[in-house]
């Protein structure tokens, strides 16, 4: 190799110096970050939240105080949060259960801060995802091999708004003398949030946090339900309802499973270039066709899919999936979250015929045993969560991140503080 020029040279020592400082910042910003945990631990911390006062309305940003954390609880300093379509249930004007005011969130990853009396899976420094499906191991759904529910999930018939305090009755959370509402015991929408030891997975500390953090909710569910509740087989057919971040996932997952044909379905072909890009062999829109879209696909498959999928949480849509399965043996999973009181319309004779409706919760993961897994899996590049995020935006943007994603413009938006 020659030697370098005086221009080569002089680029060269720029380059070395501007390095050194940056390495001289990021060794400073690990001390402050120590310093910080070990300063604040059993202090009430000041930081920036998104509240929701209430139903129907805008996020605030505010200063909040975050209490430290009791026994077996842990405080989090949350690095990114994903914004998923059940926050914004959450603060529907239809949704009759939403307690207000309240620090939603559910989809988040961060580092620990401080821990409770009694704590032993996490210390402060551990990268983390807080659950908002806890494990304790110990009840009876944690011991069988059969669920994945949680005896700590105390509304088990309404888990979207459950953990509305603490184990304890109550916030950590205040605002301006009033106490927050918790919610789905995550609220990741805060920069600082606490959760109960039992709804925390760490993770590993290599790990990109404003990536991992959609194995919190988004990812995890639609890639689940193909590969644990639906249980797609190798060489069978997929249709997935829906190509948002759970339904994309869930088409992840059929490819994953070994499917040979995905069907990708949804009425914004925007979402069509990326569902291909991550598996689906074609993609259709309802809106192209007059027939209803099940006629339409049992016309494609000779009769109906082996499995569907349905990510969007409408009633006719879910009628829709199960019928556009095959008789026999066709299994239709239900992923959608749906704020109507009525249920799915399915006669028994769909049932008689050997079609099976199932429906799932975080894809079907016992979460403290599986999420690192996942995680270990992503940085093992066997699956391409970078393809789900469409925005990085910083946390002070969540209104814009809400209108993003009901304009269909976003697959994932994350927020970073």
């Amino acid at each position: 190799m020659g030697g370098l020029g005086a221009g080569e040279a002089v680029g060269y020592l720029n380059h070395i110096r501007q390095y050194s400082v940056h390495l001289e910042k990021a060794a400073c910003t690990s001390n402050i970050n120590r310093d910080v945990t070990m300063s604040t631990a059993g202090q009430v911390i000041k930081c920036k939240a998104a509240v929701a006062w209430e139903a129907g309305k805008p996020f605030s940003i505010e200063e909040i105080e975050v209490a430290p954390p009791k026994d077996h609880e842990v405080r989090i300093k949350i690095a990114a949060t994903g914004v998923c379509r059940t926050d914004a249930h959450a603060v529907s004007t239809h949704f009759k259960e939403g307690l207000f005011p309240v620090i939603l969130g559910h989809e988040g990853a961060g580092t620990v801060e401080s821990v409770g009396p009694g704590v032993t899976k996490v210390k402060p420094g551990d990268k983390v995802i807080p659950l908002y499906i806890p494990q304790c191991g110990e009840c009876k759904f944690c011991l069988s091999p059969k669920t994945n529910l949680c005896q700590k999930i105390s509304k088990i018939k309404t888990a979207i708004s459950d953990q509305d305090f603490m184990a304890d009755n109550t916030s950590r959370f205040s605002c301006k003398g009033k106490q927050l509402y918790h919610f789905m015991g995550t609220s990741t929408f805060s920069e600082y949030t606490v959760c109960a030891e039992t709804s925390v997975a760490k993770i590993d500390d290599t790990a990109p946090l404003d990536k991992v953090c959609l194995i919190g909710c988004g990812f995890s569910t639609g890639y689940g339900a193909a590969i644990n509740t639906a249980k797609v087989e190798p060489g069978s057919s997929c249709a997935v309802f829906g190509l948002g971040g759970v339904g994309l996932s869930a088409v992840m997952g059929c490819k994953a499973a070994g499917a040979t044909r995905i069907i990708g379905i949804d009425i914004n072909k925007d979402k069509f270039p990326k569902a291909l890009e991550l598996g689906a062999t074609e993609c259709i829109s309802p809106n192209d066709y007059e027939k209803p879209i099940q006629q339409v696909i049992a016309e494609l498959t000779n009769g109906g899919v082996d499995f569907a999928i349905e990510c969007i949480g409408i009633i006719d849509v879910m009628k829709a999936a199960l019928e556009c399965t095959t008789v026999g043996w066709g299994t239709c999973a239900i992923v959608g979250v749906s704020l109507a009181e009525e249920g799915v319309p399915v006669a028994p004779f769909q049932l008689i015929m050997g079609r099976t409706l199932k429906a799932t919760f975080f894809g079907g993961w016992k979460s403290v045993d599986n999420v690192p897994k996942l995680v270990s899996e992503y940085l093992s590049k066997k699956f391409d969560l970078d393809a789900l995020v469409t925005y990085t935006l910083p946390f002070d943007d969540i209104n814009k991140a809400f209108d993003l994603m009901r304009e269909g413009k976003s697959i994932r938006t994350v927020l970073v503080f």
